[in-house]
Parts: C-alpha cells; sequence; structure tokens
C-alpha cells in the first residue's frame, strides 16, 4: 500500500531512520515489523521518492494480498490495516519533520484569486473561498481518515473543489482524490492534501474550479478538457 502522501507533508530525516529499524542499500530503506496483534509482519520500504508498505505471513512467508486491495473490506484486513497505519503514524511522528501544503496553499488561493477565506462555523477552522458571485469554489476543512475510505480516526488536511462532472471519474483515485465529504459528488471532489504530490496540477484543479462555480457550470470547454487530460497525472 502505498503512503507516499506522507513525502508532500513532511520532510525525511534519513538519520533517524536506523533508529526505527530501517536499513539501507544504495539510498532505499527498509524496516520490518510484526504486527502486535495478529500473525503477520510488514515491510516498508522507503526512498526520497516513495514509502510503501507490504504485509506478510511470518509462518508461510507469503505476501497478504487483501491488504493492497482497498475495495476488500472485513473485520480483519481493517484490523490489518489499522496496525500497519499506526507503524506508518508512529514512524511520520519520529522522523520525518513536517511541512505545511495547507498554509501555502490558502496563500495560493489568496493571491491568485484575490479573495480571503470566510470562517462560516463557530469553533471550527474549516474556511471556505467564494467567487465573485459569492459561489464557493474552494472548502478546506479537517476530515478523518475513514470518513475518505482510509483506515485511521487522525484528522487530516482537505479541500472541496467543483470539478468536470464528466471527468471526475477519473479524476478519483481514493489515494488523494476522492469523492466528495459532505458535498454533492458529482461535481465535487475532496482532495486530501496531505496527499498531494503536484501542487501545480492541484492549484490547476482550483482555477477549474474557480471557473465552474463562477460561471455556474458543470462541465470545462472542450480545450480545458483536453488540457486537462494531457496533464493528469496523480496529484
Amino acid at each position: 500500500m502505498d503512503y507516499s502522501y506522507i513525502l508532500s507533508s513532511a520532510v525525511p530525516c534519513f538519520e533517524t531512520f536506523s533508529s526505527f529499524g530501517f536499513t539501507e542499500e544504495d539510498g532505499k530503506y527498509t524496516c520490518r515489523k510484526t504486527l502486535p496483534n495478529s500473525d503477520f509482519y510488514t515491510l516498508i520500504h522507503a526512498d526520497k521518492n516513495s514509502i510503501y508498505a507490504e504485509v506478510f505471513d511470518i509462518a508461510t512467508g507469503e505476501k497478504y494480498a487483501l491488504f493492497d486491495m482497498t475495495n476488500v473490506n472485513g473485520s480483519f484486513v481493517a484490523s490489518i490495516r489499522e496496525q500497519v497505519q499506526a507503524i506508518i503514524d508512529d514512524f511520520m511522528a519520529k522522523c520525518f519533520e513536517s511541512a505545511d501544503v495547507t498554509a501555502k496553499y490558502i496563500a495560493f488561493i489568496e493571491e491568485q484569486f484575490d479573495c480571503k477565506p470566510e470562517y462560516p462555523w463557530e469553533n471550527d477552522s474549516s474556511c471556505v473561498f467564494r467567487c465573485r458571485n459569492n459561489k464557493w469554489f474552494a472548502l478546506v476543512m479537517k476530515v478523518k481518515y475513514r470518513q475518505l475510505g482510509i483506515p485511521g480516526e487522525e484528522f487530516v488536511d482537505a479541500v472541496n473543489l467543483k470539478a468536470d462532472c464528466e471527468k471526475i471519474p477519473l479524476l478519483i483515485d481514493r489515494k488523494t482524490v476522492f469523492p466528495a465529504w459532505h458535498m454533492n459528488k458529482k461535481h465535487w471532489i475532496t482532495v486530501l492534501l496531505s496527499a498531494v504530490t503536484d501542487f501545480e496540477l492541484l492549484c490547476r484543479l482550483t482555477a477549474e474550479s474557480h471557473e465552474l462555480a463562477g460561471m455556474g457550470k458543470n462541465t470545462l470547454d472542450t480545450s480545458k478538457k483536453k488540457t486537462l487530460e494531457i496533464t493528469q497525472d496523480s496529484i
């Protein structure tokens, strides 16, 4: 399972990896951790560009393939994912320095669209940005991982953006881009800010949301759809 989203919001301190249990070879790091409440262990692989984990049966050494199949659910596989997520969270806390992607993103919106965040809910850090017609084009909020279908109760930063309704099925990868949380899933997406690896593409999606909301549209012009298709790598 891919955990590379960590690298978009935190900087690895490679000198601390060995204290967590990693061994290094040619710039690639590997760590084995036994899952405490099962007969499985996880191998975590990390380098400057990626972090991913695999799960294996201790007795047979066989890979537990269901761990990677996000469409497979059940109490047992959910327990395995939660245990791996706990190890990943501990790894992040001990071996990374945080980088504030959310602050950078909000600053981009303020400068690019000449608007300020509004905080419509009391005692809530969620903020909205509006077009000149008063329509929302971005809602920056905190959600729990589980609310996006990812194991975990930790709160993370995300943004709801309006997107071309014809392109939404292609954008959703359930790693960075998800069906909209608490908004119309036919017209909106949720982007997990901590998982963004291409900030420029996030900015383009935000510009498209601004255009769609500002013009009251649900689809982009043909030329802009083609631009999105050309640049549509994982964000």
